[in-house]
């Protein structure tokens, strides 16, 4: 390679914008979302060990709660860019009274989920969940519910340290939850140190109890004197009917997207499990190393988020622009490893599961799951460039295009699932790679609005 290539590609590294700087918020934050799947991932693998049924119902039940929560997650997720904006824009005292909004948010939110809650277990009898995991998953989501404040403030808090940069504290205080996660998973679930073995409900309770650590850990800091001095934060405590309007207007669509995509994949979810046990143990393992690869890739979108918000706040639209191809670039080189995995081990990926005791059902899942798994190599590197688009995008305050080209991809999906699995009787995996090129089709759509431009026009906080 010619050395004006060598030193063109390092000074682009260094640029603002540049991947340096991207990969300085972003690490933290893929460790930080790794984390949160490693948790999940335990909560099924220690339960696959239980029995099929038990881990089936924490991916239905799990689905079906973060339906009721996702809403206000999208809508406070919103804070990420609002807080970035303040802060490009030199008005760091708003960065705190923006973060006290989510909490206001969370306050409000969590009565109405625990009222909603009973309705889930007509929902399961609708869609013909088999009943061998009804009751798990109603148990499992009962306990869940009762900790969904300290979700959401964990949340809140989580957005305000993207937003202002700081995303070592966010990574500390998930690495804490994990652990506390981890451990009690395997004493809850199996009954260890004296304790009975609880099953799906000690999983719950271990959950809860890592949400519980990472509030704490991240409220120590948010109100600590440093924090405190830079950005006025015991000054913020009060309503702010100017933030709260941004804050409803910008992050509405994307709450709205996150529950209207989540109902839809929860259809897909039931509609996969509505086949029989085998296709959804199948779907289950899938669906867990999906998310195992898919998670790390939040962590880049909300660092392109912050990192998009900053510099539209400053006025630097072409920085943000810059922002966001680092964080395409440094997505594929992730989604590379992951497709080697998909694409070369998928049956060493699936055994992970396999029961202590044999089972018929694990059996004869085996490969329809391998199938699915290598069907999902197909858009790793796909996903990879829409979590960085999608973080530039909202980051810009570009929220109602991308929940409305979201929602209708998402939607799409169930009646072409339905078509496929109940009408005209495909395989599981081909009805699977059906959804794929779907996937494709929509992430066509999210380069062209990024190509566009309009999303550099927008001025949030102006």
């Amino acid at each position: 390679m010619p050395i004006k290539q060598i030193r063109k590609i390092y000074s682009g590294y260094h640029k603002p914008g540049g991947q340096k700087e991207l990969l300085a918020l972003a690490l933290p934050m893929i460790i930080s979302t790794a984390c949160d799947g490693v948790m999940t991932f335990t909560d099924r693998l220690f339960l696959a060990k239980v029995g099929s049924e038990q881990m089936n119902a924490s991916l239905a039940g799990g689905v079906a709660l973060q339906m009721l929560t996702f809403f206000f997650i999208g809508l406070i997720g919103y804070t990420t860019a609002l807080t970035a904006q303040y802060m490009g824009a030199g008005e760091r005292h708003n960065s705190s009274r923006t973060t006290f909004q989510g909490i206001i948010i969370t306050l409000i939110a969590w009565p109405l989920i625990i009222l909603i809650k009973p309705y889930l277990g007509l929902v399961f009898g609708w869609l013909n969940t088999p009943a061998s995991q009804v009751a798990y998953q109603i148990e499992y989501i009962s306990v869940l519910s009762w900790g969904v404040v300290f979700t959401l403030l964990r949340h809140t808090l989580s957005c305000y340290f993207v937003g202002i940069g700081r995303t070592k504290i966010v990574m500390q205080a998930t690495v804490a939850a994990m652990l506390t996660n981890v451990v009690l998973d395997y004493i809850l679930i199996f009954g260890k140190l004296g304790m009975p073995a609880m099953g799906i409900t000690g999983a719950a309770l271990a959950t809860v109890s890592g949400s519980v650590v990472a509030t704490i850990m991240l409220f120590i800091t948010y109100l600590g004197r440093k924090n405190n001095q830079e950005f006025s934060v015991r000054k913020s405590f009060r309503f702010s009917a100017e933030i709260m309007k941004k804050l409803l207007y910008y992050g509405s669509p994307a709450g709205f997207e996150l529950f209207l995509n989540f109902i839809a994949f929860f259809f897909m979810i039931a509609l996969f499990q509505s086949i029989g046990d085998v296709a959804s143990t199948a779907t289950t393992i899938m669906f867990n190393w999906d998310m195992v690869s898919f998670i790390p890739l939040i962590g880049i979108e909300t660092s392109v988020t912050s990192l998009v918000g900053r510099y539209m706040g400053a006025g630097r639209p072409q920085v943000a622009h810059r922002a966001a191809l680092s964080g395409i670039k440094t997505g594929i080189i992730y989604s590379m490893l992951i497709l080697i995995l998909f694409v070369f081990i998928p049956k060493t990926l699936v055994l992970v599961f396999e029961p202590v005791t044999y089972s018929q059902v694990f059996a004869d899942a085996i490969p329809i799951a391998v199938s699915m798994i290598q069907i999902a190599a197909l858009y790793v590197l796909a996903e990879a460039v829409v979590v960085a688009l999608v973080g530039a995008l909202r980051g810009a305050g570009d929220t109602h295009f991308t929940m409305i080209v979201s929602v209708i991809a998402h939607w799409s999906f169930v009646p072409l699932l339905y078509l496929c699995l109940k009408v005209f009787n495909l395989s599981v995996p081909f009805s699977w790679f059906m959804l794929v090129v779907f996937f494709l089709i929509f992430s066509s759509i999210l380069v062209w609005r990024f190509r566009s431009g309009k999303w550099k026009k927008i001025r949030v906080i102006a």
